[in-house]
């Protein structure tokens, strides 16, 4: 039988609320969980409440680690919060105290895939191996197109770069123009 979240696209089985989710289908059959169209919009989901947890965290000073998220995520009078920090720490071998990254900014967010990978285990009970890590990776940049880093602050995308022409102000198209006819007549020119 096909997990619940599984089912619903909705992985970390986020609830119905006042969210307008993108990418939620349009009839919702579920009355707890959201249903969404890919799994990549679910997680597209997550990623946008990971980020609105960093800022909620930062307001509150506390730090950005796991056992906050898992208790903000899966609260205590919901489920057992301890047993599910344990487990997504085991998993994932992130420390305890560890502060994560903001997911917005895009660098080292490899290790929040790897806290979504552990989540998705819990939330609906299959094995690590069977977590679909490419449609985590899509619902990044579902959620912050542009914005995945390397080590060195370079974007990492599938997607190409593109650059959209500009109109050059005309006394700078006339400068170009200038120069184009330096180059064809003067003898210096072409000197090495």
């Amino acid at each position: 039988m096909i997990k619940r979240g599984i089912r619903n696209n909705n992985p970390l089985n986020i609830r119905h609320s006042s969210d307008r989710w993108e990418g939620a289908r349009i009839e919702q059959t579920d009355r707890s969980f959201v249903q969404f169209t890919s799994m990549a919009y679910g997680y597209r989901a997550a990623w946008k409440l990971l980020e609105s947890y960093w800022k909620h965290f930062k307001t509150q000073r506390l730090p950005f680690t796991v056992g906050n998220i898992v208790a903000r995520w899966a609260p205590p009078t919901e489920n057992n919060t301890d047993a599910y920090t344990k487990t997504v720490l085991n998993l994932t071998s992130l420390g305890g105290k560890e502060n994560l990254p903001r997911p917005l900014v895009g660098l080292a967010i490899e290790k929040l895939v790897k806290l979504l990978s552990a989540m998705t285990v819990v939330e609906c009970g299959i094995p690590l191996a069977e977590v679909d890590t490419e449609a985590i990776w899509q619902g990044y940049d579902l959620a912050f197109p542009g914005r995945r880093l390397t080590r060195a602050g370079y974007v990492r995308s599938a997607e190409p770069l593109m650059l959209n022409p500009i109109a050059l102000p005309e006394a700078l198209e006339k400068s170009f123009h200038d120069w184009d006819e330096y180059w064809d007549w003067s003898p210096n020119a072409h000197s090495d």
